[in-house]
């Protein structure tokens, strides 16, 4: 049996296209969204709203305290073991999200790597991002190369395997284990002037539903600066107001900028990605998309 996988870049609506083909193929849904997993984070994580959530099965969603660490390999192995459950049920798959590695993790496949160290990670984490570039240029210039120059999650990882194995992350890129059930890649793009509306339009609406009050509430718990909200987008910019770093404008119009950033990223990436079905949502509505892509999904099972 295949497992639907809707991507695509934040804002395009790929949570309320999921719930409708949910609904229509009798499936339910797996999140593969890095920070949707975590409780208190329900407004700047744009979490579907509870009616949907009553209508649709959804998993992987708030089930996290925001500071317990959560990562790639384990989300593929919550995932592989929730398809297990949702199929003996009798009921179809759909993985939605935008989280860049947890979809690799599906689609590429992982080498059965060491499991994450805590106290090395955050060793790690107080280090410059220029000096964790250089050592892994040195201990792994393949991976060095590979990495983004910024993307300091995929350098902690390749040092923390260098660390734990002696060996590079590298020398294990080609013997990943590749996703137990046939994968129908769907992704959604939309018009990148109504993406950016649609994202500012996210952050207002974000805003006046109490963003800046959630924010304050998981500041007040004293999370420790490596918890996974403090690298959130929407977050990280209003701790940084908290601190007295800039104001609250100042904030807003950082969330809006690195969401853009971000959805420019996430769309670059996916692209990338080969067998993906791309579907233009731009000016449709979700029910309209949603038979698409279950008519996508359709054709490719034959």
């Amino acid at each position: 049996m295949t497992v639907l996988l809707i991507l695509g870049p934040t804002a395009v609506g790929k949570s309320a296209v999921g719930a409708l083909v949910a609904e229509q193929a009798g499936a339910e849904i797996i999140s593969a969204d890095a920070r949707t997993i975590y409780r208190g984070l329900e407004i700047g994580t744009d979490r579907p709203p509870p009616e949907v959530l009553a209508r649709v099965p959804h998993h992987l969603i708030g089930a996290l305290d925001p500071r317990e660490p959560y990562d790639a390999a384990r989300f593929r192995r919550d995932c592989e073991r929730l398809v297990a459950e949702i199929h003996g049920r009798g009921r179809r798959v759909v993985i939605v999200g935008g989280s860049t590695l947890y979809i690799r993790a599906l689609t590429r496949g992982l080498f059965p790597g060491p499991a994450a160290d805590p106290s090395l990670r955050a060793e790690l984490a107080r280090r410059p991002l220029a000096e964790l570039r250089e050592e892994l240029r040195r201990v792994d210039p393949t991976a060095a190369r590979r990495i983004g120059p910024g993307d300091r999650v995929r350098i902690v990882r390749a040092l923390e395997v260098w660390r734990l194995t002696g060996r590079p992350l590298s020398a294990s890129w080609g013997g990943e284990e590749p996703f137990p059930w046939p994968l129908v890649k769907v992704g959604l793009t939309l018009d990148r002037a109504e993406l950016g509306r649609r994202i500012e339009a996210r952050v207002e609406r974000m805003f006046a539903s109490g963003l800046v009050a959630e924010a304050r509430k998981l500041w007040d718990s004293g999370l420790s600066p490596d918890a996974p909200a403090l690298r959130t987008i929407g977050y990280r910019e209003l701790f940084a107001h908290f601190r007295g770093d800039y104001d609250l404008p100042e904030a807003k119009r950082r969330i809006v900028r690195n969401t853009k950033a971000y959805a420019r990223r996430q769309l670059a990436f996916f692209r990338a990605e080969t067998g993906v079905r791309w579907i233009d949502v731009t000016g449709r509505a979700p029910e309209d998309a949603a038979r698409e892509v279950l008519a996508r999904w359709r054709e490719a099972e034959g």
